[in-house]
């Protein structure tokens, strides 16, 4: 309100200002103009060689408002004629024509000279300089008077406009502000006038992204209170053994299981805090560090980590692709994918068993892991993913959480992945698809 009233109240005084002057200029010009006419009037009235008459020095004043303008004539600096009101003091001694302001008397007049016929002839035709002001107050005080007029009417307007257009937003504020925290239901849209749409939308949008996170936070520490309690418990069974064993052997082995039972919950709680910032990622919509990324070296670190689970089970593990293979994506994911792939390739693989790793250009890149394990059931392939889903009947360790977040990353990314099973060994085939994306190869 402020605001629009002061920039309103600057162009009304710099529109003032500006019709102040362009009346001030016009209107000495018109006036000048004026004197220099009667000047020339004189100047052809004056004929060479007169004198003034004897008993005649002052012509009479026809009009009250004839004082405002005087004249004189001189001759040989004697003078011919002037005006009744005309001072008899000379208007200039200058001998100069043209325009000029003089103080005569206490009084400022504008004074216009000129030369008669004869050279010792000189006509001045002047006005009182405050008689302009007076005449250009007079003209713009009658574009003043309504402007002063209006400028209450347009600061009236100014604030019922505003007050009207920020009601909704009021409402909106009241509205919010009475909610209580754990209420996320949608504002309504379309009530409010069309500039507060936006900011209504944005904050449906908002509630549901909160909504999603905290549903996923509670899922989280559901899934953590429930699967931390098998670990925990197996972990406190083997250290009450290894308390009451008497024979070193016995301690032994309950020490060595206590340790697998820690590595077990290890392994549990880094996959739930991957999947716990996968999903806070996918409500947030973040930016993620997406560059050119050369993946067959990167496959390559993965595997050399990661061989000595598939290497104390003596299984065999090739890798096929080309030199390299640039594709723009997350370093840290694709670490993910290919860990977790591998691992539970090896991990519900026999003793003795091979693994092929593998990149394709055609039709789009593809990474490939494909295994000569038991393979999978249609109805398990439907249900790989699932949080915590593990295959029934199956010794392997494991906790049902690599899928998830591979399927997680595969859905932020856009990534495809097709399940099969392998036409060369019978196991399980895994494809995951990138989109279609420059890349190059060597």
């Amino acid at each position: 309100m402020a605001s629009l009233l002061g920039i309103t109240a600057a162009a009304w005084l710099l529109a003032l200002a500006l019709t102040w002057y362009e009346t001030d200029h016009e209107l000495n010009e018109l006036l000048d103009a004026h004197l220099a006419q009667t000047a020339s009037f004189l100047v052809a009235q004056v004929g060479e060689g007169h004198d003034a008459p004897e008993d005649f020095t002052a012509a009479p004043t026809l009009h009250k408002y004839q004082a405002r303008v005087a004249f004189q004539v001189w001759h040989d600096e004697k003078i011919l004629f002037r005006s009744e009101k005309a001072p008899e003091t000379p208007f200039r001694n200058d001998s100069q024509s043209g325009l000029t302001d003089r103080e005569i008397d206490g009084q400022t007049w504008r004074i216009f000279s000129t030369q008669g016929h004869a050279e010792d002839v000189w006509i001045h035709v002047a006005e009182l300089l405050h008689f302009r002001q007076d005449i250009l107050l007079v003209s713009l005080k009658s574009a003043m008077i309504p402007l002063l007029l209006i400028f209450p009417a347009l600061a009236f307007l100014i604030w019922w406009s505003i007050r009207v257009s920020l009601t909704p937003l009021k409402s909106l504020g009241q509205e919010i502000g009475i909610r209580k925290a754990s209420s996320l239901q949608p504002l309504a849209e379309g009530a409010g006038v069309q500039e507060v749409q936006p900011l209504v939308k944005a904050l449906n949008h908002l509630f549901k992204r909160v909504e999603r996170q905290m549903s996923n936070e509670r899922q989280f520490t559901s899934d953590a209170a429930h699967e931390l309690r098998t670990p925990i418990a197996a972990i406190r069974m083997q250290a009450q053994v290894a308390l009451g064993a008497t024979q070193p052997e016995a301690q032994k082995n309950a020490l060595q299981a206590l340790l697998h039972g820690c590595d077990r919950a290890t392994r549990l709680i880094s996959q739930m805090l991957q999947l716990s910032r996968l999903d806070a990622f996918a409500v947030n919509q973040t930016s993620s560090e997406f560059h050119a990324l050369d993946v067959v070296a990167a496959t390559r670190i993965q595997l050399a980590e990661a061989g000595q689970e598939w290497l104390e089970k003596k299984q065999k593990l090739s890798f096929d692709a080309p030199d390299n293979l640039e594709l723009k994506f997350n370093p840290e994911w694709l670490a993910v994918i290919v860990r977790n792939l591998v691992d539970n390739a090896s991990r519900y693989s026999p003793l003795g068993a091979s693994i092929n790793v593998s990149w394709v250009m055609s039709p789009t890149p593809s990474l490939i892991i494909e295994d000569s394990g038991p393979g999978m059931s249609e109805a398990d392939m439907q249900r790989l993913g699932d949080r915590f889903f593990r295959v029934l009947g199956d010794d392997s360790t494991g906790c049902g959480l690599g899928w998830s977040i591979v399927k997680k990353i595969a859905r932020i990314c856009e990534l495809k992945i097709d399940l099969s099973r392998g036409q060369i060994w019978g196991g399980l085939k895994v494809q995951v698809s990138w989109p279609p994306q420059s890349a190059s190869t060597n």
